[in-house]
């Protein structure tokens, strides 16, 4: 073996927790292509199915909240890495963040890691923090009083196809040509490009020695977060945009407006906004002298924006804010148990014969949602998002990944990809708010009469009340259901046949004008993806 290829048996072996979320997902493929063996971790390792890398790494399913569960995980580890934070989680975030933290700094000791690298955020100095910016910065704290040495990378505004930071002046500066914002939208900030934090994770693993000690990482370029929303507009061929302070925006009023105005929900903005209220400026690069800068230096704004934009025309964004499941929504599973073990179960279970092949009619399952919406009645699904966001749930601000494809773990506007067969069975869990959960199910099989027969629609709509509010809100909305999940049923048999008939137009002229075969309707198979390096990350 040639000294370039490292040889899998010998090289490190890296632990990469929260491996289902925005950064450890494209975390994963850049350790990879720097010929390191990698060691996943997820609460849930089924959402790890359908990665593109998923063949080339061991996978564990392990939580930090479970103690006992990170000895397997940990175990002839070498660097781990620990990209949990805690979101919008509600009252006791910080808390869940400390015992986490405590809990794998402790685990790491025990099974003899050699460095933990953690990923934070740049906070100045003898000034006090908000509540999220006080936790990550704890949490630093925490793994450098370890026995494990650590190396605490500390970031500020985080620019790349599908970050909530990016996805925040995305749609800030593409929907409001004319803003009013908070006065300390002219704090200097230092964004650094995903593929830069990338490059610095990936040579954290491998600085010489034990370092045990904090190091800021930012871009070329200092700006304000005004300048921000004026290089977006620049890169996305824009008018400038009108910014008009004012002193009297709160943080909290401000997450409230950009959960309004972007995808991104008030539980997440709140804590992105809080970090502007401070300037985020790296206070020293000592990184740069361990470890290099990328070939063609750091990436600048300007082409950080580019770059990402041209992932999302491109439908080939990686990962995205919403790829890990947020805290507190219902991440339980569709029980197998039909009968629940005596449980109370609703439901609404629907067959439809299809005059379509199964492939086109799979091809519009696996479509739904999204800019494609439900095939049902959009009234009723606008104005039951609504709803949900208000009682700070997702509504369907999230939308989907990629117009035709899924993967387990995928966000589905409310929902959660938690199963998929292609070809035959989607089944989606709701991230709703509702006392209870609830579940989607669309399946496909060859009707009974052949080939040529077309195809059967299973819809099946499960609930699983909690308590009495549960049962009182399934009665609620139980007399909607015929409108919602009738309609739905129908419409996609419609959607299907109509797909199947224009394919038979196409075939039959194509057949008028040439011998060669027409096109299937059936969806291309999903192309294979390569694992990007940390330089083709955007």
């Amino acid at each position: 073996m040639s000294a370039s290829t490292p040889d899998p048996d010998r090289s490190p072996l890296v632990l990469v927790t929260g491996a289902s979320g925005y950064i450890g997902g494209r975390l994963v493929p850049a350790l990879l292509a720097a010929g390191l063996r990698v060691r996943a971790m997820a609460r849930h390792a089924d959402r790890l199915q359908d990665r593109p890398w998923r063949d080339r790494v061991e996978v564990v399913e392990a939580d930090v909240e479970d103690p006992s569960s990170l000895e397997a995980a940990l175990d002839g580890v070498d660097v781990a890495y620990y990209l949990i934070h805690t979101m919008g989680g509600g009252r006791r975030f910080a808390d869940r963040d400390r015992e986490g933290a405590r809990s794998f700094a402790d685990a790491a000791a025990r099974a003899s890691v050699r460095r933990i690298v953690y990923l934070g955020g740049i906070h100045p100095e003898g000034e006090e923090l908000s509540a999220h910016m006080a936790s990550r910065k704890e949490v630093g704290e925490i793994l450098l009083a370890g026995a494990v040495p650590a190396v605490v990378l500390r970031a500020a505004v985080i620019l790349g196809s599908g970050s909530a930071s990016f996805e925040m002046v995305r749609h800030l500066s593409e929907r409001l040509p004319v803003m009013i914002a908070p006065r300390w939208l002219r704090n200097r900030i230092q964004p650094i490009a995903v593929r830069d934090v990338l490059h610095y994770l990936v040579g954290a693993a491998q600085l010489p020695g034990a370092p045990n000690r904090t190091f800021d990482v930012g871009g070329p370029d200092v700006l304000s977060f005004a300048q921000l929303l004026q290089a977006y507009a620049r890169a996305a061929g824009l008018p400038r945009r009108r910014i008009l302070t004012v002193p009297v925006l709160t943080p909290r009023l401000a997450s409230h407006w950009i959960g309004l105005v972007t995808p991104v929900p008030k539980g997440i903005a709140r804590p992105l906004v809080e970090s502007l209220i401070h300037e985020s400026v790296a206070a020293e690069s000592d990184l740069l002298d361990l470890v290099p800068a990328p070939e063609g230096g750091l990436t600048g704004v300007d082409r950080a924006i580019a770059l990402a934009l041209t992932r999302i025309r491109e439908l080939d964004v990686a990962t995205a804010w919403h790829s890990a499941t947020p805290a507190g929504a219902p991440s339980a599973p569709l029980p197998e148990d039909p009968e629940w073990s005596g449980g109370i179960v609703r439901g609404d279970e629907r067959r439809r014969h299809v005059d379509a092949s199964p492939e086109t009619l799979w091809a519009v399952i696996e479509g739904i949602g999204g800019r494609r919406g439900w095939y049902s009645w959009r009234l009723g699904w606008v104005a039951r998002g609504l709803m949900d966001r208000l009682v700070g749930g997702p509504g369907l601000r999230r939308g989907r990944r990629h117009p035709a494809r899924l993967a387990v773990g995928d966000a589905l506007d409310w929902w959660r990809v938690e199963r998929l067969e292609h070809g035959r069975l989607l089944r989606l869990r709701a991230e709703m708010r509702v006392p209870g959960g609830a579940w989607l199910e669309l399946g496909v099989e060859p009707a009974d009469d052949g080939p040529g027969g077309g195809a059967i629609l299973h819809q099946r709509a499960i609930y699983h009340p909690r308590g009495l509010l549960g049962d009182l809100y399934w009665w609620a909305v139980w007399p909607f259901h015929g409108i919602v999940f009738g309609g739905m049923q129908r419409n996609i048999a419609r959607a299907a046949e109509s797909a199947q008939a224009g394919e038979f137009t196409k075939t039959a002229q194509t057949t008028q004008t040439s011998a060669a075969p027409a096109p299937s309707a059936a969806p291309s198979p999903h192309p294979p993806r390569s694992p990007r390096s940390p330089e083709e990350s955007a």
